[in-house]
């Protein structure tokens, strides 16, 4: 069993497991950081972005987490555990001879969907006039101003798929829901389960008759709006694959929801504006729905929202119609009947409203202040940009960050100098390190294998050993392009018996409550299922060819040897030598055993726990004889 690590992000896995003649890619994360070393593009021209110098190659260009450690077309299929990990979804199953099966729920199927219609859109609504790609040779790139002049494989960058890619890497999806168990092949079953982190979102049981292996990725224990994770099915794993731990695990995101509230109506009371990047699914729900408890009781409930992006509508839809795929008290909201997020009386009484881009309805009705939720977190390309420009002189305005992928003073690099206030309020509700040490005590798998991070404290807090994981026996780490063999093997298989062949068996006890027996039959192995049948009878020979068919079956298939069971006692079988008239014997004792040396007949015996050997030349007789009492003291099975 293999496990390779595709991914260098550990909250963007990408990791091939080799299981039992399966091969298996669990989770295509999107490595995205790499927009931060290109320039904004906005939707209408910027005088300043587009005077300031240096490169201006912006070929849409993402840096996809993959080296070639093995050909992606033997991939047999697919596991997602989120609809953040499937954004790299279209340029494995298009473009690298993929043919299998990608398995996800539907709300990740769904909601992953529209992350990516809104990225191609986001692209292709700003189009470039011309793509640049010779930056990418070794001998130009060395020569580019840091951080690209840094950039590690800035060959493997690709442009953003389109909309065709996505549609057909999407129809190769096949829905599964929580606690439903699919057999692959014959040779492994998977099951979902839930994770607790978003709509849909994942864990996996991936096992065999005999050996469980579990993959954790992206999970939370926090009370949010998914349904909360499913942890008694990861306990007896003889593996577990841990990743997606929160990225800021010294953020409570309690604490982070308060500062976000008291910032946002600090900005308001001032006359200012609150601009929030975010992904149009995930936390936003979460923060749509304790701005509706807050700013009523923060007297600023005339306060206009305003969600901006190519699918908001389709977002907001969703995450109301997926009510078994939600926590007991919204699913419970269902039958009353009451939608079971708040921003759903938000629209209605038009607090919130939502819009496709800054162009059309959304210039005529917008007013000041307000509170806008727009992507990309990046800051390099999306709506986003252009109410960067537009706020980004005033100091009355805000922009807090709440995505913590993205380095926000990377992020807002570009846009230096700027008036406008920037506070970091990161909400992250995966998994810290004391849960999952917690987790991990409760569920005791027997080996935990997790990105090298995980596993050494951060390199800005080399004191702090809380923020790592302290096992034992320690944790296999891995990298970016590493290899693990992982540490247990297979030992048994299951086999099944025809029930005409079990009705022949003659079991005999060996020792109390042990009973074996015999068996001479044919082993038919198809789709991973073995089953053993009878010997076929063989097809009736005329009289003249029966001697030559005898001589050609093979002795053991004719007679088959007995199976012997017991072990021959030392002072028993002397007395039993001594009885058939062999008494000089010298007995020498062995690690093993021990070796009797039968002095007259110069003859040697060596009796071991699992094997006993007659060394006699020249003497066939006695050699058949002294077998003939060693057979007194073993069954024949």
């Amino acid at each position: 069993m293999k496990l390779y690590c595709l991914s260098g992000h550990p909250t963007l896995p990408c990791n091939v497991l080799k299981f039992k003649s399966t091969t298996i890619m669990l989770d295509c994360g999107l490595d995205t950081t790499a927009a931060l070393y290109f320039l904004p593009l906005p939707l209408v021209h910027s005088p300043r972005l587009s005077k300031l110098p240096g490169w201006v190659s912006k070929d849409g260009a993402i840096n996809l987490e993959k080296k070639e450690l093995l050909d992606l077309s033997t991939i047999d299929v697919i596991l997602i555990s989120n609809y953040h990990c499937m954004m790299a979804l279209p340029y494995i199953t298009e473009h690298t001879g993929f043919t299998g099966t990608v398995y996800a729920t539907e709300p990740t199927l769904q909601i992953g969907r529209l992350l990516m219609e809104e990225l191609v859109t986001f692209m292709e609504r700003v189009p470039k006039a011309q793509a640049a790609t010779c930056w990418k040779n070794k001998e130009i790139q060395r020569l580019l101003p840091g951080p690209l002049k840094d950039a590690v494989d800035v060959w493997s960058w690709r442009k953003c798929y389109s909309v065709q890619e996505v549609n057909s890497a999407l129809s190769k999806v096949q829905l599964v829901g929580y606690s439903q168990k699919v057999e692959l092949f014959g040779a492994v079953q998977i099951t979902p389960l839930s994770s607790g982190y978003s709509l849909g979102s994942s864990n996996w049981i991936i096992q065999s008759h005999y050996e469980k292996v579990s993959y954790v990725s992206g999970s939370s224990l926090l009370t949010t709006h998914p349904q909360p994770m499913e942890q008694s099915s990861l306990k007896n794993s003889d593996v577990l694959i841990l990743t997606g731990l929160t990225q800021i695990p010294t953020a409570n995101p309690d604490g982070m929801l308060g500062e976000f509230c008291s910032n946002l109506s600090m900005t308001i009371r001032a006359g200012g504006n609150v601009l929030v990047p975010c992904y149009s699914s995930g936390v936003i729900y979460d923060l749509l729905e304790c701005l509706y408890q807050f700013m009523d009781s923060a007297n600023l409930g005339s306060t206009p929202f305003y969600f901006i992006s190519p699918v908001a509508n389709s977002s907001l839809e969703f995450s109301q119609i997926f009510a078994e795929w939600l926590c007991q008290n919204k699913q419970s909201k269902v039958y009353l009947p009451e939608p079971p997020f708040p921003h759903a009386e938000l629209i209605q009484t038009n607090k919130l409203k939502h819009y496709p881009s800054i162009h059309g309805d959304f210039s005529s009705e917008f007013r000041q202040p307000c509170v806008v939720f727009t992507g990309h977190p990046s800051l390099r390309f999306g709506d986003v940009v252009h109410f960067m420009e537009l706020w980004g002189k005033s100091s009355l305005n805000t922009i807090i960050f709440t995505e913590p992928d993205f380095s926000y003073l990377d992020a807002l690099a570009p846009y230096q100098p700027l008036a406008m206030k920037c506070v970091y309020c990161p909400i992250d509700t995966r998994l810290n390190f004391h849960q999952v040490s917690k987790l991990l005590k409760d569920i005791q798998p027997l080996h935990v294998v997790c990105p090298e991070p995980y596993t050494q404290p951060p390199p800005a807090q080399p004191h702090r050993s809380d923020l790592m994981l302290e096992l034992q026996p320690p944790p296999m780490s891995y990298r970016r392009c590493s290899v693990l063999g992982l540490p247990f093997r297979r030992r048994y298989e299951r086999i099944h018996l025809l029930p005409e062949l079990a009705r022949s068996l003659v079991p005999s006890e060996i020792k109390a409550g042990v009973s074996v027996a015999t068996v001479s039959a044919v082993l038919q192995s198809k789709d991973n299922k073995h089953v053993l049948q009878p010997v076929p009878k063989p097809a009736p020979v005329p009289p003249s060819k029966k001697r030559k068919r005898v001589m050609e079956e093979p002795p053991e298939v004719l007679n088959p040897k007995p199976l012997l069971s017991g072990a021959v006692p030392l002072e028993p079988f002397l007395a039993t030598l001594h009885k058939n008239g062999i008494t000089e014997v010298k007995v020498e004792e062995t690690a093993d055993g021990h070796i009797l040396h039968l002095q007259t007949e110069d003859v040697l015996i060596q009796l071991e726990e699992d094997a006993t050997h007659i060394i006699c030349d020249n003497n066939e007789s006695l050699r058949t004889t002294l077998r003939d009492l060693v057979l007194r003291f073993l069954q024949k099975l």
